[in-house]
């Protein structure tokens, strides 16, 4: 049983490329953020976009957070997104976001925004879009900045286009 718990975290910890033919279809999001910004894969083509779900009450959620934030100070090839879900008041977000000194764009969400970029059967649940705007991979459950960045640089470069 032990064993299969440890092949289970494994695979759960895997990145999951998009499909060839996932990837062709550039999905046409339009999200507004908490402070009417819009965004696209338009609007960010020429860096990578991370898509983030997440909600207030999720652990795995708030434990990847400080990693994100980290990432969007420090790398300015990176735009990300966090898109909250399945909250019942936008102010409880609101006050929450703040209380953890989030600073990248946050979406107030809902079924009808996650299914713009695509499955969201846990969270969190994160997506990566290349440079050029094309869905690039994603991960359900936690993901790290170090894992981010691995896959950025070793995504090969003739994909970026």
């Amino acid at each position: 049983m032990k064993s299969l718990l440890s092949v289970m975290a494994i695979v759960l910890g895997l990145l999951a490329p998009v499909s060839p033919a996932a990837s062709a279809r550039i999905p046409d999001f339009k999200l507004q953020d908490t402070k009417g910004q819009i965004h696209t894969l338009e609007r960010h083509k020429g860096k990578w976009v991370i898509i983030n779900f997440w909600a207030t009450w999720c652990p795995p959620c708030l434990q990847e957070i400080p990693d994100l934030i980290s990432l969007h100070k420090d790398r300015k090839d990176i735009v990300i997104i966090g898109i909250a879900v399945d909250y019942q008041n936008p102010s409880t977000v609101l006050e929450f976001v703040h209380s953890l000194s989030v600073s990248y764009p946050i979406v107030l969400g809902d079924k009808k925004t996650a299914a713009q970029i695509g499955p969201l059967s846990m969270l969190p649940t994160t997506y990566i879009f290349n440079p050029a705007g094309k869905p690039a991979v994603y991960k359900f459950g936690v993901i790290s900045r170090a894992d981010i960045e691995g896959f950025i640089r070793d995504y090969p470069t003739n994909m970026q286009k």
